[in-house]
């Protein structure tokens, strides 16, 4: 089992906006734990650890509350439209050994050859893995591609026991290309170094000879 993010919160009994409210002004932040069929559970949990926790995309949590400790990953955050600090947690529960399919975000590393840039097609690819080795991204390395190459989905390298959860595994997830406007401005330069012929070089000299 990979190691988890551990945290102790406090069963949650009390319910409502109001009292949502008072929980974050005290520092906690109310959150929900769902386990298929079964009744979820009401926890509250402490707002600075909690957040900085939540940086780490598809994290395996051991939330430990009213002398129980379920395993959970975070299924929806809840945030404030303005101030942006964490209103609501939903997790959902897992077991040891089961494997969930999660959307991991796609990130591009390396510097494609001349004018070309690399643009991400699909931001995020739904991978499904064991629950102790779900991965954070999945990085696409564009050193050296050339102008027209694509990266397909079949051809991602995924952390071992991880596999695709998608329909089309022909989908285009990078594209390296030169951008037209880059390409618009290195005609414009080459046309501005353009030399000067002597046809058009005005014969002011032979004006002066004959003056």
């Amino acid at each position: 089992m990979a190691n988890t993010i551990a945290i102790k919160g406090e069963v949650r009994t009390e319910f409502g906006k109001g009292v949502a409210r008072r929980m974050r002004v005290a520092g906690k932040i109310p959150a929900t734990i769902y386990a298929g069929g079964a009744d979820p559970d009401f926890i509250e949990l402490p707002m600075k650890e909690t957040t900085l926790a939540l940086r780490r995309t598809n994290a395996l949590f051991t939330l430990e509350f009213g002398g129980e400790k379920k395993l959970a990953v975070v299924k929806d955050v809840q945030r404030n439209p303005v101030k942006r600090i964490v209103e609501h947690i939903d997790f959902y529960e897992v077991r040891a050994g089961e494997k969930i399919a999660v959307e991991v975000p796609v990130f591009v590393e390396g510097t494609p050859k001349g004018a070309a840039v690399a643009f991400v097609d699909i931001q995020e690819l739904r991978v499904r893995a064991d629950v102790a080795n779900l991965p954070e991204r999945i990085v696409v390395n564009v050193d050296g591609l050339t102008d027209g190459t694509k990266v397909f989905a079949k051809d991602l390298e995924l952390p071992e026991g991880a596999e695709l959860d998608i329909e089309d595994v022909e989908a285009s997830v990078v594209t390296v290309e030169v951008p037209e406007d880059a390409t618009a401005t290195t005609a414009g330069e080459e046309t501005a170094e353009a030399p000067t012929t002597d046809a058009d070089a005005a014969p002011a000299d032979a004006d002066a000879d004959n003056a």
